[in-house]
């Protein structure tokens, strides 16, 4: 019987989900934005990092700030943050920060960069009619 054996790797999954948590939490009152936004890109969890992109953004020089958190990413994270803007565009409560992650992709890659992301081609057509 694997019942045990399963619950107990549910259980440490979940303890594990709930450290993260925390430790995003921590992160995120320290200011350790860079760090925060690794982890909750890791987490698969869109609205927290739109948190996170929004508190940057609330900084004195948030743009700025925002800027070189962003550019610091590695590509997959770069990526998974451009299929979260697609969705954030949608709505206006959130298209002003999906604009400046957008805005700083832009600035900061090459075209030819950019073109290598995947699903960037279907990100650009998602993007046009509501930038």
């Amino acid at each position: 019987d694997v019942t045990e054996i399963e619950e107990k790797e549910a259980q440490a999954k979940q303890e594990e989900q709930i450290l993260k948590e925390q430790e995003l939490s921590n992160l995120l009152h320290e200011k350790r934005y860079l760090k925060a936004l690794g982890l909750a890109i890791s987490l698969d969890r869109p609205h927290t990092v739109l948190t996170v992109v929004k508190a940057i953004l609330q900084e004195p020089d948030g743009k700025k700030h925002l800027e070189e958190n962003i550019v610091r990413l590695r590509k997959d994270q770069k990526e998974a943050v451009l299929t979260f803007v697609v969705t954030w565009n949608t709505n206006s409560r959130n298209c002003h920060e999906a604009q400046a992650v957008i805005e700083t992709l832009l600035k900061h890659e090459a075209p030819d960069s950019l073109l290598q992301y995947s699903g960037i081609k279907s990100a650009v057509e998602s993007l046009l009619p509501y930038t």
